[in-house]
């Protein structure tokens, strides 16, 4: 990969959201207790399944793994953001750009993986009960978590590693948007660059419908068995237990298709920001809420766990 000449650094300009600097300390403000609840959330998500024997299950097995992608996640981006709000805009190497990129690529990638990893164990709960303990083991459950981790970071390097032959356009230093997102990332090369736009759309495109397209199947054969269930406390606990899970994977998929399928190319850069927004801030801070407003046992655990602490 190319610098400007020899060993120099190659600095870069992460413009933010400079168009609204006159704001700086009001949104360096709001973002900072989101991003204080994003944490907190999630680490009390993590706390409350750790300290509760009633929750050492699969399922929240994986909720945990999750809280600690959506914590990984954010913090990849929520920094630099929360300093461009009181500097105006923040120089970043181009390393550091490409490190960021990566990392965000790989936990967004995990996360599609958890999530359809948990998809699978509500399947597996709900319509073959009897083979459950079998096919969710202490072993299945690692395998899948480790997986879902490894295989984000794995598969994100492939695009990563077709940037390294590649040269910097001349002049083109400054990236108009408040972190080193894929098309960015991409715009600030010359030559072959084509190739890297294209790996990275298949990658990312695989490694998010392949999810997506196993939780839709899971959740068709789930509520095929739940009708069976006569109606009554059993259906109402089936729907409950799943209830969370569809929430956080309609949140997920939701931002993703606004920013990355809806037509933004005459899309005002500040708009494309915000709709970032949504799923690189909004949605981590969310998804704890969900759990919590919506899983009685999760509920039941941070009281338990609040009586303990207080």
């Amino acid at each position: 990969m190319s610098g400007d000449s020899g060993n120099q650094t190659t600095w870069l300009l992460l413009v933010g959201f400079g168009e609204l600097k006159y704001l700086g300390f009001l949104l360096f403000s709001l973002f900072l207790a989101i991003y204080v609840v994003t944490v907190g959330g999630n680490l009390l998500i993590v706390l409350a399944v750790a300290s509760s024997r009633t929750l050492h299950t699969p399922m929240y097995f994986f909720l945990c793994h999750f809280s600690l992608l959506e914590i990984g996640y954010t913090s990849n981006i929520m920094p630099r953001l929360l300093q461009s709000f009181l500097e105006g805009g923040d120089i970043i190497s181009l390393v550091s750009c490409l490190v960021q990129f990566y990392v965000f690529a790989s936990l967004a990638a995990a996360e599609c993986l958890m999530l359809s990893a948990m998809s699978y164990d509500r399947y597996l709960a709900i319509c073959r009960p009897l083979h459950y303990p079998v096919l969710m083991s202490t072993w299945s459950c690692s395998c899948l978590a480790i997986g879902a981790w490894l295989g984000g970071f794995f598969f994100s390097a492939f695009t990563l590693a077709l940037a390294a032959p590649l040269s910097l356009c001349p002049g083109n230093r400054v990236i108009d948007h408040y972190f080193c997102d894929f098309a960015p990332v991409v715009a600030l090369f010359c030559g072959e660059a084509r190739v890297m736009w294209g790996a990275g759309v298949g990658i990312s495109g695989c490694l998010t419908l392949a999810p997506f397209l196993l939780i839709v199947t899971s959740y068709v054969f789930i509520l095929r068995a739940v009708l069976r269930i006569p109606p009554g406390h059993g259906r109402q606990k089936a729907f409950s237990t799943c209830s969370s899970h569809l929430s956080v994977v309609g949140v997920f998929y939701g931002t993703l298709i606004v920013v990355y399928v809806a037509p933004t190319d005459h899309m005002p850069p500040l708009l494309r920001k915000a709709f970032s927004v949504l799923y690189t801030v909004l949605t981590p801070m969310v998804n704890p809420i969900i759990y919590s407003l919506k899983n009685q046992d999760v509920k039941w655990a941070l009281r338990r766990l609040w009586r303990q602490l207080t």
